[in-house]
Protein backbone atom coordinates (compact mmCIF):
# COMPACT_ATOMS: atom_id res chain seq x y z
CA UNK A 1 0.00 0.00 0.00
CA UNK A 2 2.23 3.36 -1.45
CA UNK A 3 1.69 6.38 0.22
CA UNK A 4 -0.52 9.26 -0.65
CA UNK A 5 3.10 11.17 -2.12
CA UNK A 6 4.70 8.06 -3.58
CA UNK A 7 1.26 7.37 -5.41
CA UNK A 8 1.03 10.98 -6.69
CA UNK A 9 4.85 10.91 -7.76
CA UNK A 10 4.57 7.44 -9.53
CA UNK A 11 1.16 8.91 -11.35
CA UNK A 12 2.25 12.27 -12.03
CA UNK A 13 5.80 10.00 -13.84
CA UNK A 14 3.97 8.36 -16.28
CA UNK A 15 1.75 10.81 -17.92
CA UNK A 16 3.26 13.59 -20.64
CA UNK A 17 1.49 16.68 -22.29
CA UNK A 18 -0.95 16.09 -25.12
CA UNK A 19 0.27 17.25 -28.66
CA UNK A 20 -0.88 21.06 -29.25
CA UNK A 21 -3.26 23.02 -31.28
CA UNK A 22 -4.10 26.20 -31.97
CA UNK A 23 -7.39 27.58 -30.82
CA UNK A 24 -9.44 30.76 -31.24
CA UNK A 25 -8.59 33.29 -28.74
CA UNK A 26 -12.78 33.13 -27.20
CA UNK A 27 -11.84 29.66 -27.13
CA UNK A 28 -8.42 29.85 -25.29
CA UNK A 29 -10.11 30.56 -21.51
CA UNK A 30 -9.39 27.86 -19.17
CA UNK A 31 -6.64 25.98 -21.56
CA UNK A 32 -2.97 25.66 -21.01
CA UNK A 33 -0.84 27.56 -23.16
CA UNK A 34 2.15 25.96 -25.06
CA UNK A 35 4.18 29.01 -25.92
CA UNK A 36 5.26 31.60 -24.86
CA UNK A 37 3.35 35.01 -26.19
CA UNK A 38 4.98 38.50 -26.21
CA UNK A 39 2.75 41.91 -26.66
CA UNK A 40 2.75 43.00 -30.43
CA UNK A 41 2.20 46.44 -29.14
CA UNK A 42 2.10 49.03 -26.66
CA UNK A 43 -0.99 49.44 -24.47
CA UNK A 44 -2.40 51.46 -24.62
CA UNK A 45 -1.41 51.90 -28.48
CA UNK A 46 -1.66 55.76 -27.82
CA UNK A 47 -2.30 58.36 -25.17
CA UNK A 48 -5.73 58.85 -24.44
CA UNK A 49 -8.44 60.18 -22.42
CA UNK A 50 -9.48 58.65 -18.99
CA UNK A 51 -12.66 60.75 -18.97
CA UNK A 52 -15.28 62.10 -20.73
CA UNK A 53 -15.02 65.78 -21.03
CA UNK A 54 -12.19 68.31 -22.41
CA UNK A 55 -8.68 68.27 -23.78
CA UNK A 56 -6.90 71.40 -22.36
CA UNK A 57 -3.62 72.84 -21.33
CA UNK A 58 -3.28 72.31 -17.21
CA UNK A 59 -1.22 75.33 -17.00
CA UNK A 60 -4.42 77.42 -19.07
CA UNK A 61 -6.99 75.91 -15.98
CA UNK A 62 -4.84 76.39 -12.92
CA UNK A 63 -6.66 79.41 -11.42
CA UNK A 64 -10.10 78.00 -12.42
CA UNK A 65 -12.72 78.01 -9.40
CA UNK A 66 -16.46 77.43 -9.44
CA UNK A 67 -16.97 80.99 -8.81
CA UNK A 68 -14.50 82.49 -11.32
CA UNK A 69 -14.52 80.09 -14.17
CA UNK A 70 -11.94 79.83 -16.58
CA UNK A 71 -13.12 79.95 -20.42
CA UNK A 72 -11.96 78.16 -23.20
CA UNK A 73 -12.45 78.05 -26.66
CA UNK A 74 -14.04 74.75 -27.89
CA UNK A 75 -12.38 74.44 -31.58
CA UNK A 76 -13.43 70.43 -32.50
CA UNK A 77 -14.26 67.44 -30.75
CA UNK A 78 -12.36 63.70 -30.90
CA UNK A 79 -14.58 60.55 -30.76
CA UNK A 80 -13.11 57.45 -29.71
CA UNK A 81 -11.30 55.89 -33.15
CA UNK A 82 -11.07 59.22 -34.79
CA UNK A 83 -7.96 61.16 -35.09
CA UNK A 84 -7.29 64.93 -33.96
CA UNK A 85 -7.55 67.17 -36.60
CA UNK A 86 -5.45 69.63 -34.84
CA UNK A 87 -3.35 71.16 -32.31
CA UNK A 88 -4.76 72.31 -28.64
CA UNK A 89 -3.24 76.14 -29.00
CA UNK A 90 -3.17 78.26 -25.37
CA UNK A 91 -7.03 79.34 -24.22
CA UNK A 92 -8.37 76.10 -26.57
CA UNK A 93 -9.82 72.90 -25.71
CA UNK A 94 -10.95 70.17 -27.31
CA UNK A 95 -14.03 68.08 -26.61
CA UNK A 96 -13.07 64.07 -26.01
CA UNK A 97 -14.91 60.98 -24.36
CA UNK A 98 -13.17 57.99 -22.67
CA UNK A 99 -10.92 56.41 -25.04
CA UNK A 100 -10.36 59.59 -27.14
CA UNK A 101 -7.25 59.86 -28.47
CA UNK A 102 -5.15 62.94 -26.75
CA UNK A 103 -4.65 65.74 -29.27
CA UNK A 104 -1.38 67.55 -29.26
CA UNK A 105 -0.97 70.11 -27.27
CA UNK A 106 -3.13 68.91 -24.27
CA UNK A 107 -1.46 67.44 -21.37
CA UNK A 108 -4.71 66.67 -18.54
CA UNK A 109 -8.38 66.10 -19.53
CA UNK A 110 -10.90 67.94 -17.50
CA UNK A 111 -13.87 65.96 -16.38
CA UNK A 112 -17.54 66.69 -18.31
CA UNK A 113 -18.85 67.26 -14.48
CA UNK A 114 -15.82 70.47 -13.44
CA UNK A 115 -17.39 72.45 -16.92
CA UNK A 116 -20.33 73.87 -17.92
CA UNK A 117 -21.71 74.89 -21.42
CA UNK A 118 -24.77 77.05 -22.24
CA UNK A 119 -26.86 75.70 -25.04
CA UNK A 120 -27.04 79.61 -26.59
CA UNK A 121 -22.86 79.76 -26.77
CA UNK A 122 -22.03 76.20 -27.44
CA UNK A 123 -18.57 76.71 -28.75
CA UNK A 124 -17.31 78.08 -25.05
CA UNK A 125 -16.75 76.20 -22.22
CA UNK A 126 -16.33 77.36 -19.11
CA UNK A 127 -13.73 75.33 -16.56
CA UNK A 128 -14.59 75.25 -12.68
CA UNK A 129 -12.11 72.66 -11.11
CA UNK A 130 -8.16 73.00 -12.16
CA UNK A 131 -6.65 70.02 -13.19
CA UNK A 132 -2.84 69.04 -13.18
CA UNK A 133 -0.97 68.10 -15.95
CA UNK A 134 -1.42 64.75 -17.24
CA UNK A 135 -4.07 64.01 -14.51
CA UNK A 136 -7.37 62.31 -16.33
CA UNK A 137 -4.85 61.00 -19.22
CA UNK A 138 -3.78 57.60 -19.91
CA UNK A 139 -0.56 56.92 -21.48
CA UNK A 140 1.15 54.29 -24.16
CA UNK A 141 2.49 51.52 -22.97
CA UNK A 142 1.45 52.08 -19.61
CA UNK A 143 -0.58 49.33 -19.14
CA UNK A 144 1.75 46.68 -21.45
CA UNK A 145 4.72 47.65 -23.25
CA UNK A 146 5.58 46.33 -26.59
CA UNK A 147 7.56 42.70 -26.34
CA UNK A 148 6.77 42.23 -22.99
CA UNK A 149 5.40 39.07 -21.80
CA UNK A 150 1.78 38.55 -21.65
CA UNK A 151 1.57 34.68 -21.25
CA UNK A 152 4.35 31.88 -20.62
CA UNK A 153 4.36 28.60 -21.60
CA UNK A 154 2.18 25.86 -19.29
CA UNK A 155 0.07 29.04 -18.06
CA UNK A 156 -3.57 28.12 -17.22
CA UNK A 157 -5.36 30.76 -18.99
CA UNK A 158 -7.56 32.80 -17.27
CA UNK A 159 -10.61 35.28 -18.83
CA UNK A 160 -8.45 37.88 -17.79
CA UNK A 161 -5.84 36.57 -20.18
CA UNK A 162 -7.38 35.97 -23.45
CA UNK A 163 -8.88 39.73 -22.88
CA UNK A 164 -5.41 41.08 -22.73
CA UNK A 165 -3.82 38.84 -25.34
CA UNK A 166 -7.38 40.20 -27.53
CA UNK A 167 -6.79 43.31 -26.31
CA UNK A 168 -3.13 43.37 -27.95
CA UNK A 169 -4.27 41.92 -31.33
CA UNK A 170 -3.71 38.10 -30.69
CA UNK A 171 -6.82 36.29 -32.67
CA UNK A 172 -5.48 32.41 -31.78
CA UNK A 173 -3.10 31.15 -29.25
CA UNK A 174 -1.34 27.49 -29.11
CA UNK A 175 -2.63 25.23 -26.51
CA UNK A 176 -2.17 22.09 -25.28
CA UNK A 177 -4.99 19.07 -26.34
CA UNK A 178 -7.36 18.71 -23.60
CA UNK A 179 -7.79 14.92 -22.55
CA UNK A 180 -10.90 13.07 -23.37
CA UNK A 181 -11.73 10.93 -20.23
CA UNK A 182 -14.22 7.89 -20.66
CA UNK A 183 -16.28 7.88 -17.56
CA UNK A 184 -17.66 4.50 -16.59
CA UNK A 185 -19.70 3.68 -13.48
CA UNK A 186 -19.89 -0.18 -12.66
CA UNK A 187 -22.52 -2.13 -10.69
CA UNK A 188 -25.51 -4.16 -10.98
CA UNK A 189 -27.19 -2.67 -8.59
CA UNK A 190 -26.84 0.94 -10.15
CA UNK A 191 -30.09 2.62 -11.87
CA UNK A 192 -29.91 5.39 -13.70
CA UNK A 193 -31.56 9.08 -11.78
CA UNK A 194 -34.82 9.35 -13.23
CA UNK A 195 -35.79 5.31 -13.30
CA UNK A 196 -37.22 2.93 -11.50
CA UNK A 197 -35.30 1.24 -8.26
CA UNK A 198 -36.27 -2.74 -7.68
CA UNK A 199 -35.16 -3.77 -4.06
CA UNK A 200 -31.61 -3.58 -3.37
CA UNK A 201 -31.00 -1.01 -6.37
CA UNK A 202 -29.67 2.22 -5.81
CA UNK A 203 -29.70 5.44 -8.26
CA UNK A 204 -26.31 6.07 -9.60
CA UNK A 205 -24.37 9.47 -8.55
CA UNK A 206 -20.79 8.96 -9.36
CA UNK A 207 -20.55 9.76 -13.11
CA UNK A 208 -22.96 13.13 -12.00
CA UNK A 209 -20.80 14.07 -9.10
CA UNK A 210 -17.47 13.09 -11.22
CA UNK A 211 -18.17 14.61 -14.89
CA UNK A 212 -18.00 18.44 -13.59
CA UNK A 213 -14.79 17.74 -11.98
CA UNK A 214 -13.19 16.36 -14.82
CA UNK A 215 -14.37 19.44 -16.99
CA UNK A 216 -13.10 21.86 -13.71
CA UNK A 217 -9.91 20.15 -14.66
CA UNK A 218 -9.68 21.51 -18.07
CA UNK A 219 -10.36 17.94 -19.56
CA UNK A 220 -13.29 16.93 -21.63
CA UNK A 221 -15.36 14.04 -20.18
CA UNK A 222 -17.40 11.34 -22.24
CA UNK A 223 -19.65 9.75 -20.36
CA UNK A 224 -20.79 6.18 -20.84
CA UNK A 225 -23.63 3.66 -19.74
CA UNK A 226 -23.90 1.68 -16.78
CA UNK A 227 -22.00 -1.47 -16.30
CA UNK A 228 -23.05 -5.04 -15.08
CA UNK A 229 -20.75 -6.49 -12.39
CA UNK A 230 -19.61 -9.64 -15.33
CA UNK A 231 -16.08 -9.69 -16.83
CA UNK A 232 -17.09 -9.16 -19.79
CA UNK A 233 -19.02 -6.64 -19.90
CA UNK A 234 -16.60 -4.86 -18.07
CA UNK A 235 -13.81 -5.75 -20.77
CA UNK A 236 -16.16 -4.29 -23.44
CA UNK A 237 -16.77 -1.09 -21.61
CA UNK A 238 -13.31 -0.43 -20.95
CA UNK A 239 -11.76 -1.66 -24.49
CA UNK A 240 -14.41 1.11 -26.24
CA UNK A 241 -13.66 3.78 -23.88
CA UNK A 242 -9.42 3.12 -24.26
CA UNK A 243 -10.48 3.15 -28.05
CA UNK A 244 -12.42 6.67 -27.70
CA UNK A 245 -10.47 8.44 -25.32
CA UNK A 246 -6.84 9.60 -23.74
CA UNK A 247 -7.59 7.96 -20.46
CA UNK A 248 -10.69 6.01 -18.57
CA UNK A 249 -12.02 7.01 -14.96
CA UNK A 250 -14.10 3.77 -13.49
CA UNK A 251 -15.93 4.09 -10.36
CA UNK A 252 -16.66 0.69 -8.18
CA UNK A 253 -15.56 -3.03 -9.15
CA UNK A 254 -11.89 -2.04 -7.99
CA UNK A 255 -11.84 -3.98 -4.61
CA UNK A 256 -11.16 -7.14 -3.93
CA UNK A 257 -15.08 -8.75 -4.12
CA UNK A 258 -15.43 -11.69 -6.47
CA UNK A 259 -17.51 -9.29 -8.39
CA UNK A 260 -15.01 -6.18 -8.78
CA UNK A 261 -13.49 -6.76 -12.71
CA UNK A 262 -11.65 -3.22 -13.76
CA UNK A 263 -8.54 -4.84 -12.53
CA UNK A 264 -8.80 -8.51 -14.58
CA UNK A 265 -10.38 -6.52 -17.29
CA UNK A 266 -8.04 -3.59 -18.05
CA UNK A 267 -5.05 -6.80 -17.69
CA UNK A 268 -6.80 -8.98 -20.12
CA UNK A 269 -6.97 -5.92 -22.46
CA UNK A 270 -3.41 -6.12 -22.56
CA UNK A 271 -2.97 -3.27 -19.73
CA UNK A 272 -0.36 -2.83 -16.85
CA UNK A 273 -1.25 -1.88 -13.42
CA UNK A 274 0.92 -0.08 -11.55
CA UNK A 275 -0.65 0.01 -8.27
CA UNK A 276 -4.17 -0.42 -6.57
CA UNK A 277 -3.73 0.60 -2.61
CA UNK A 278 -3.36 3.92 -1.55
CA UNK A 279 -3.16 4.87 2.44
CA UNK A 280 -5.48 6.95 2.82
CA UNK A 281 -9.37 7.29 3.94
CA UNK A 282 -11.41 7.41 2.18
CA UNK A 283 -10.30 5.77 -1.10
CA UNK A 284 -7.46 3.18 -0.62
CA UNK A 285 -8.67 0.92 -3.22
CA UNK A 286 -7.78 2.95 -6.13
CA UNK A 287 -5.89 1.55 -9.33
CA UNK A 288 -3.77 3.31 -11.84
CA UNK A 289 -2.95 1.65 -14.55
CA UNK A 290 -1.24 1.94 -17.99
CA UNK A 291 -2.50 0.82 -21.42
CA UNK A 292 0.19 2.31 -24.29
CA UNK A 293 -0.11 6.29 -23.66
CA UNK A 294 -3.58 6.19 -22.50
CA UNK A 295 -4.60 5.60 -18.90
CA UNK A 296 -6.77 4.47 -16.17
CA UNK A 297 -7.78 5.88 -13.14
CA UNK A 298 -10.06 3.38 -10.90
CA UNK A 299 -11.45 5.19 -8.20
CA UNK A 300 -13.68 2.96 -5.30
CA UNK A 301 -17.52 2.81 -5.69
CA UNK A 302 -18.43 4.91 -2.75
CA UNK A 303 -18.81 8.63 -3.92
CA UNK A 304 -16.71 10.38 -0.99
CA UNK A 305 -14.04 8.07 -2.12
CA UNK A 306 -14.49 8.73 -5.32
CA UNK A 307 -14.33 12.52 -4.90
CA UNK A 308 -11.50 12.17 -2.61
CA UNK A 309 -9.18 10.26 -4.61
CA UNK A 310 -10.26 12.18 -7.70
CA UNK A 311 -9.19 15.38 -6.42
CA UNK A 312 -5.82 13.84 -4.47
CA UNK A 313 -4.31 11.92 -7.91
CA UNK A 314 -6.59 12.06 -10.96
CA UNK A 315 -6.75 16.09 -11.12
CA UNK A 316 -3.11 16.43 -10.63
CA UNK A 317 -2.38 14.14 -13.56
CA UNK A 318 -5.05 15.88 -15.78
CA UNK A 319 -3.52 18.75 -15.45
CA UNK A 320 -0.02 17.58 -16.30
CA UNK A 321 -1.63 15.89 -19.58
CA UNK A 322 -2.13 19.69 -20.61
CA UNK A 323 0.97 20.67 -19.50
CA UNK A 324 0.44 22.94 -16.59
CA UNK A 325 2.71 22.58 -13.87
CA UNK A 326 1.63 20.56 -10.80
CA UNK A 327 1.13 22.13 -7.90
CA UNK A 328 -0.57 20.71 -4.55
CA UNK A 329 -3.82 21.65 -3.69
CA UNK A 330 -5.34 24.62 -3.04
CA UNK A 331 -5.69 25.47 0.61
CA UNK A 332 -7.18 27.81 2.73
CA UNK A 333 -5.58 28.56 6.46
CA UNK A 334 -8.36 27.83 9.29
CA UNK A 335 -8.87 27.28 12.58
CA UNK A 336 -10.77 23.60 13.74
CA UNK A 337 -13.80 24.91 15.95
CA UNK A 338 -14.22 21.30 16.85
CA UNK A 339 -12.14 18.16 17.61
CA UNK A 340 -11.24 15.97 14.66
CA UNK A 341 -10.81 12.16 15.46
CA UNK A 342 -8.92 9.71 13.67
CA UNK A 343 -8.47 6.44 15.01
CA UNK A 344 -7.51 4.20 12.38
CA UNK A 345 -4.14 4.16 10.88
CA UNK A 346 -4.36 5.64 7.63
CA UNK A 347 -4.57 9.16 6.89
CA UNK A 348 -7.86 10.61 6.94
CA UNK A 349 -9.20 13.18 4.86
CA UNK A 350 -12.34 14.46 6.78
CA UNK A 351 -15.18 16.61 4.86
CA UNK A 352 -15.35 19.78 6.98
CA UNK A 353 -17.68 23.43 6.26
CA UNK A 354 -15.36 26.37 6.62
CA UNK A 355 -17.47 29.52 7.33
CA UNK A 356 -16.73 32.89 6.28
CA UNK A 357 -14.72 33.47 9.60
CA UNK A 358 -12.31 30.69 8.88
CA UNK A 359 -13.78 28.15 11.38
CA UNK A 360 -13.41 24.64 10.42
CA UNK A 361 -16.61 22.13 11.48
CA UNK A 362 -16.64 18.65 10.73
CA UNK A 363 -19.97 18.52 7.58
CA UNK A 364 -21.69 15.98 9.10
CA UNK A 365 -20.68 12.09 9.36
CA UNK A 366 -17.69 10.97 7.87
CA UNK A 367 -18.47 7.27 6.35
CA UNK A 368 -17.46 7.19 2.58
CA UNK A 369 -21.00 6.66 1.73
CA UNK A 370 -22.36 9.79 3.46
CA UNK A 371 -23.34 11.84 0.20
CA UNK A 372 -24.72 14.50 2.59
CA UNK A 373 -21.82 15.22 4.54
CA UNK A 374 -19.93 15.57 0.96
CA UNK A 375 -22.80 18.45 -0.02
CA UNK A 376 -22.79 20.50 3.04
CA UNK A 377 -18.73 20.21 2.72
CA UNK A 378 -16.61 23.20 0.94
CA UNK A 379 -13.04 21.51 2.03
CA UNK A 380 -11.17 18.77 3.59
CA UNK A 381 -8.55 18.16 6.47
CA UNK A 382 -5.48 16.04 6.49
CA UNK A 383 -5.81 14.23 10.00
CA UNK A 384 -2.92 12.00 10.67
CA UNK A 385 -2.82 8.63 11.55
CA UNK A 386 -4.24 7.90 15.42
CA UNK A 387 -4.24 11.32 15.76
CA UNK A 388 -6.56 14.49 17.53
CA UNK A 389 -6.58 17.70 15.96
CA UNK A 390 -8.07 20.13 19.09
CA UNK A 391 -10.38 22.78 18.66
CA UNK A 392 -8.74 25.47 17.66
CA UNK A 393 -5.94 24.22 15.88
CA UNK A 394 -4.32 25.85 12.81
CA UNK A 395 -4.63 23.98 9.85
CA UNK A 396 -4.58 24.23 6.10
CA UNK A 397 -8.02 23.12 4.83
CA UNK A 398 -7.83 21.30 1.10
CA UNK A 399 -10.61 23.64 -1.05
CA UNK A 400 -13.18 21.52 -2.95
CA UNK A 401 -13.18 23.27 -5.81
Amino acid sequence: MLELEEARSRLLSSVEPLDVERVPIRQAAFRVSARLVDAAIDLPAFDNSAMDGYAVRAADVAAAKIDSPVTLSLVGKIAAGQNPAGDVRVGECVRVFTGSVLPPGADAVVMQEDTAVSEAVPQVVRVLDPVKPWENVRFRGEDVKRGAVLVRAGERLSPGHAGLLSATGVASVEVFRQPVIGLIATGSELVEPGGTLLPGQIFESNRTLLEPLIARSGATARVYPLVPDTLAGTKDALSQAFAECDGVVTSGGVSVGELDFVKAAFEQLGGELDFWKVAIKPGKPFVFGKLGSKRLFGLPGNPVSAMVTFLLLVRPALWRWQGAPVSDPRTIPCKLGEPLVNQGGRRHFMRVSVDAKGVARSAGLQASHRLRSLAEANALVDVPPDAVLAAGAEVNAIWLD
